[in-house]
């Protein structure tokens, strides 16, 4: 397919068929990059929790761990016999 690079204000850009947007499940957000002289379009990786580990030691720091939270690791027996870790 052949489409033509039009003006947005200072820019450019290209009109992308709704049908090709629903094919490749473009929502919002998507990553661009050029590799061997092409431009690729694709979808942002999923980082739902990404920083996670982050935000949570920094609500520990301004409001405390809470006490309802057991910091001791105590063994199950899921986690003997029915957790799979990944090594």
């Amino acid at each position: 397919m052949q489409t033509e690079i039009i003006k947005i204000g200072n820019s450019r850009g290209v009109r992308i068929p709704k049908a090709i947007l629903e094919q490749c499940g473009f929502l919002g957000i998507v990553e661009m990059q050029v590799r061997d002289n092409a431009l690729i379009i694709s979808k942002p990786e999923n980082k739902v929790r990404e920083n996670w580990g982050e935000l949570i030691d920094a609500s520990f720091a301004k409001y405390g761990i809470p006490e309802t939270i057991n910091t001791e690791v105590i063994p199950t027996e899921f986690d003997d016999n029915e957790w799979l870790w990944d090594n």
